[in-house]
């Protein structure tokens, strides 16, 4: 039972976050549109085949294949740490690696955000009134 519970601990971080991103694009497909961002047909992520760009969430007009970009974000899910201008830099340098338009950028946190230059950011508070309406 200890080598099974310092697993866990060990890697309780990294489940935690892959298991919360499909209830963070869940919740946005239901709130939005909102005053921050549009409605999108399609809530998912995105990764390139070498994932050196990668987006917890990306808003779309369509899926599976996307022919408009209406969003990109990230998801930060952890207990001390705000969503924060190192963040907020990768979010900015996948986008341009994607593409040259000016894709609104988005954070979903558990702890805040602590920069500036985001169209929008979401806390848990928010998410929860998806299941509120």
């Amino acid at each position: 039972m200890p080598l099974a519970l310092a697993r866990i601990r060990e890697n309780w971080t990294s489940w935690r976050g892959r298991a919360i991103e499909p209830l963070v694009r869940e919740a946005l497909a239901r709130i939005l549109p909102d005053d921050r961002l549009p409605a999108a047909h399609s809530v998912g992520g995105y990764w390139s085949r070498t994932s050196d760009v990668e987006f917890d969430i990306v808003g779309a007009d369509r899926a599976p294949i996307a022919e408009e970009l209406l969003f990109v974000g990230s998801i930060k899910w952890l207990e001390r740490s705000l969503f924060d201008r190192h963040d907020l830099a990768a979010l900015h340098r996948h986008r341009a690696a994607l593409t040259s338009e000016p894709v609104p950028v988005a954070a979903v946190s558990r702890g805040g955000v602590d920069c500036p230059g985001l169209d929008a950011a979401y806390g848990p508070g928010d998410l929860l009134t998806a299941w509120l309406v």
